[in-house]
């Protein structure tokens, strides 16, 4: 939950709060990759993954681990930012594709398309949960592509989440309908 002052800050500013909270998370810090840019629409964050001693693996090429890693958590982030506290948002499912070993420096975009929050919102008010998938390439400063991942997002109202996964309201069944032994 964001504190209620955050509400309150400019969107510039708080897409720089998203991105030192993104680089001072532990879980993201350990991937090895900084976020460098939060748009102020929250409709883009740009990840940068450097070829460093600890993002190396043992023939000197990026880590297929940190390649992964450094996916994780954008797109779901950019989405609650954009539904907001009523809504559940999480990874689903993901995959990855490794074009090339990775000998430099290398730059994820993720991006939500134009009207896809709207589309969303039209889904949700019509079935209360979606699942999306998204794609972001891993690129060097030239553009060539080194790796390209594949996540599923699973997004719904809070309320009809808590519904679903607590069983809803239970109806009263009398023993005789249990089915015999």
């Amino acid at each position: 939950m964001k504190p209620y002052w955050f509400k309150s800050l400019s969107p510039q500013w708080r897409a720089r709060l998203m991105r030192v909270g993104f680089n001072l998370h532990p879980a993201f810090r350990a991937t090895g990759g900084r976020v460098v840019l939060v748009s102020p629409d929250f409709q883009h964050i740009r990840i940068k993954l450097p070829l460093l001693r600890r993002t190396r693996n043992i023939v000197g090429s990026m880590y297929g681990g940190s390649l992964f890693a450094v996916t994780d958590g954008a797109h779901p982030t950019m989405l609650m930012s954009a539904l907001g506290a009523d809504h559940v948002v999480w990874d689903k499912a993901a995959s990855i594709r490794y074009r090339k070993p990775a000998y430099a420096t290398l730059y994820a975009d993720f991006r939500l398309p134009p009207g896809e929050i709207p589309e969303i919102r039209r889904i949700l008010a019509r079935d209360h949960e979606t699942t999306r998938n998204y794609t972001v390439e891993l690129k060097d400063k030239e553009g060539v592509v080194y790796a390209v991942v594949e996540r599923t997002i699973y997004i719904a109202d809070k309320t009809f989440y808590k519904q679903k996964n607590t069983g809803g309201d239970k109806c009263l069944a009398s023993p005789e309908d249990d089915p015999p032994s």
